[in-house]
């Protein structure tokens, strides 16, 4: 593949944006809100039926691109394939829909292009409006500057990257699952006390004795107690930022920007060295230690995937036993009260305090310890996903822009093996 053979071309002649798409008025179609594009993630993440007044019409292979601030700004992307060959669907009036021209440009290379950091930047340097309402202009684009690659090369490089993104997504498929079985059973056991009896059978629904308690009805075999009675609550810090030998070393420290919408966290934006870490109150919290979030973005949890610090706008949960995956679906659940406090009122911060004397409905050690032997494979997996997940990302993101660029030549045939080393 050699760049300099590749055609000079403004966007327009490759790609059409908003084109003509006949959807009638009143007609029930798929609508794709905002809110169902992610940020950086190719696969549109939901829909609804709807009728159709107005918005943005679409069908398969076209792109979603969103034009407004800060969607634009945080990535959301998406690449259209959830319709059927000929189904229209709408969405967001804040979606630029950028269709490939037959016979000249290929959909999925149309994607990447759009996701690139070239093509992002010119989207972002056009935008014009008043503040927080400033949208990406249509003719910047289309006056948008490329080196086109012949379409035979362009479908080899949205296919080359198209594998990433599909093992990714099975990945994330696999990832939500998972997950969704472990919180079912969490649920069934210890907010509905279908945990098995002595005869294997469902408690509650088989007649197990219930009890009054402050917290309501519960097993007369669990009690209530505060939380802080199994869970110790640590806290975290930040080095001096104006010494650099506290920064960039190999030691992930962990802020409410790292937050992710899976179970795990496995890299962190920033990093500190060991020096770093000596100096600061935060101390090396090790692999599965529960982070929330405290302040900011407040009650956002993750479970670590690797030794971490973090900074002092989060709290390190760590269970007095080791039970984390238990901890993670409890806190999880208790979430509404650790945001509203003592005072019922939903705070933009956690305190120390309200963690502290927080009221808990508290199992048996011995249910716990069958819980955790039941899910430990269910979040090994989870956690070797997540790994397998940011090493193939990372790898995409790496080869987009010299795919895109022609700096390196694709080999006769590439494909994205099942095992992806994540050491």
């Amino acid at each position: 593949m050699k760049s300099n053979t590749w055609e000079p071309v403004r966007l327009e002649e490759v790609i059409d944006i908003n084109p003509r798409t006949t959807l009638k008025r009143g007609a029930l179609a798929k609508k794709v809100a905002m809110e169902h594009v992610k940020e950086f993630t190719r696969k549109i993440d939901g829909f609804e039926i709807s009728d159709f007044k107005s918005g943005s019409k679409f069908k398969n292979n076209d792109t979603l691109f969103a034009r407004i601030t800060p969607c634009l700004e945080n990535g959301k992307t998406a690449f259209v394939d959830v319709l059927d060959d000929s189904e229209v669907a709408f969405g967001s009036t804040e979606f630029f829909v950028l269709r490939a021209k037959k016979d000249r440009s290929d959909p999925k290379y149309i994607y990447y292009l759009s996701i690139s950091e070239e093509f992002r930047n010119t989207a972002i340097q056009s935008m014009t409006g008043t503040s927080g309402r400033q949208r990406a202009q249509r003719e910047s684009l289309l006056e948008y500057e490329i080196n086109l690659p012949s379409l035979k090369e362009q479908k080899e490089i949205g296919e080359t990257l198209s594998l990433l993104d599909e093992k990714i997504e099975l990945n994330n498929s696999i990832i939500s699952n998972l997950e969704e079985l472990a919180q079912t059973l969490f649920k069934h056991w210890f907010v509905d006390f279908e945990f098995p009896n002595e005869n294997g059978e469902p408690y509650k629904s088989s007649g197990g004795k219930m009890v009054e308690s402050e917290l309501g009805m519960i097993p007369n075999i669990f009690r209530v107690e505060t939380l802080s009675n199994s869970v110790r609550f640590l806290s975290g810090g930040t080095p001096k930022t104006k010494v650099e030998e506290y920064w960039n070393g190999d030691i992930p420290f962990f802020t409410p920007k790292d937050t992710t919408g899976n179970i795990f966290v496995s890299s962190t934006e920033k990093s500190i060295t060991k020096l770093g870490l000596e100096n600061c109150n935060s101390k090396l919290y090790p692999k599965d230690t529960l982070f929330i979030t405290a302040r900011g973005t407040v009650g956002k949890l993750n479970l670590t995937n690797k030794s971490m610090a973090m900074n002092q706008s989060c709290f390190a949960l760590r269970h007095k036993d080791d039970y984390q995956y238990y901890l993670y679906y409890l806190t999880k659940t208790l979430l509404r009260e650790i945001k509203q406090g003592a005072t019922g009122a939903v705070f933009n911060a956690i305190n120390l305090r309200d963690l502290n004397t927080l009221r808990i409905i508290s199992p048996t050690e011995n249910l716990i310890v069958q819980y955790e032997h039941f899910i430990l494979s269910t979040f090994q997996i989870l956690s070797e996903k997540q790994k397998e997940n940011e090493v193939l990302t990372e790898l995409r993101d790496t080869l987009l822009p010299r795919l895109l660029s022609g700096e390196i030549e694709l080999p006769e045939s590439m494909e994205v093996i099942d095992d992806v080393s994540v050491s």
